[in-house]
């Protein structure tokens, strides 16, 4: 909504210093006016050592940041969590700008519970969110969705990763930089997954693809596995071709697998606090998804997706329930939040 009126709205984007954003933002496309950084540091679960620096990159960060809103001079500042974004919120703050806060994940960590102080809105992806913050402060508007993804069309998806229309189609994926521990489950279970009349679309991670391809040999070239290091602009076909999913339980999936009505089996990574735990039990409570544990994969993973997909009431109702938690709408909802904010 906000590139749609480019012209009445000019945006920028912040992140830090040595920080993986840069590269994130040129492969997204998006239209930003300006792109800028700011040193950061990580303050929480870090040695004495590592916050004295930190708090030092702090400091010349909120330096930095106030040049760059000097500048541009924004109406309003829309903050996403994580220790970058502290620069930007304490000059923003200084200088009397608007904040908005975006909360991906169910439950806010520790950076998010700060900076709601400073913030005048707070944008959660759903309900259960806004029992963390004050009354009136937090609103449901839906994660934002790439547009591309939502139009993803099933027959088109068959096409384009050429997938048999006699075989059900599991994808199994675990983020931008792969799970190891999701790759090596279904490298042992491979066999038997294909043997089951199944047909596979596999992203790896760029971090693990040549490892898995030692891992599979001969089965790599299987006619029925279709093995990516990475998708981006396909992952909405991958989405749309398929029948069930396994995956990790970061925020997206709280958005993806309902817009698609994609049933999943959830596993939570981890060693990232509680977030993707709390995010899967969001899903598989509500009937959308199943959770397995990253301990118990090596053992349950094969026999959890034949018997879920051999159950075709069980899936159905998955499917309902996957779709009943969608909020394809997001992105306006937090552009029009925006807005509005910036307005006010």
């Amino acid at each position: 909504m906000l590139r749609a009126e480019a012209e009445a709205h000019e945006l920028h984007f912040v992140g830090a210093v040595g920080g993986m954003e840069s590269k994130l933002v040129k492969a997204a496309g998006l239209g930003f006016a300006g792109y800028h950084e700011a040193l950061a540091g990580p303050m929480h679960g870090v040695n004495p050592l590592r916050m004295s620096i930190s708090l030092l990159k702090l400091l010349a960060g909120m330096g930095q940041a106030l040049g760059i809103l000097r500048r541009t001079q924004p109406h309003v500042i829309l903050l996403t969590g994580g220790w970058a974004n502290f620069p930007v919120a304490l000059a923003a703050s200084l200088l009397r700008i608007p904040i908005v806060i975006y909360l991906p994940d169910i439950e806010p960590g520790l950076t998010i519970k700060v900076l709601q102080r400073l913030a005048r809105a707070v944008a959660v992806t759903a309900a259960p969110s806004l029992r963390f913050f004050p009354d009136g402060k937090a609103v449901v508007t839906g994660y934002p969705l790439q547009s591309d993804r939502l139009c993803a069309d099933r027959e088109l998806a068959r096409k384009h990763f050429k997938l048999a229309r006699d075989r059900k189609t599991l994808l199994v994926f675990g983020g931008s930089r792969g799970a190891r521990s999701i790759n090596m489950a279904l490298g042992n279970s491979l066999e038997r997954l294909l043997e089951a009349n199944l047909q596979i679309i596999h992203i790896t991670g760029e971090l693990d693809w040549a490892r898995m391809q030692q891992q599979l040999g001969s089965l790599a070239r299987h006619p029925h596995y279709r093995a990516f290091a990475y998708l981006h602009a396909e992952m909405g076909l991958a989405f749309a071709a398929a029948d069930l999913a396994i995956c990790r339980a970061g925020a997206s999936a709280l958005a993806e697998l309902p817009a698609f009505g994609l049933p999943a089996i959830l596993v939570p990574y981890p060693y990232a606090w509680r977030y993707q735990k709390v995010n899967a039990d969001y899903l598989s409570q509500r009937g959308a998804a199943m959770r397995l544990d990253d301990e118990d994969m090596a053992a349950r993973l094969d026999d959890l997706v034949l018997e879920l997909l051999a159950d075709e009431a069980r899936m159905a109702d998955l499917r309902k329930n996957s779709r009943a938690l969608d909020h394809r709408d997001g992105a306006e909802n937090v552009a029009r939040l925006l807005l509005a904010t910036g307005r006010g």
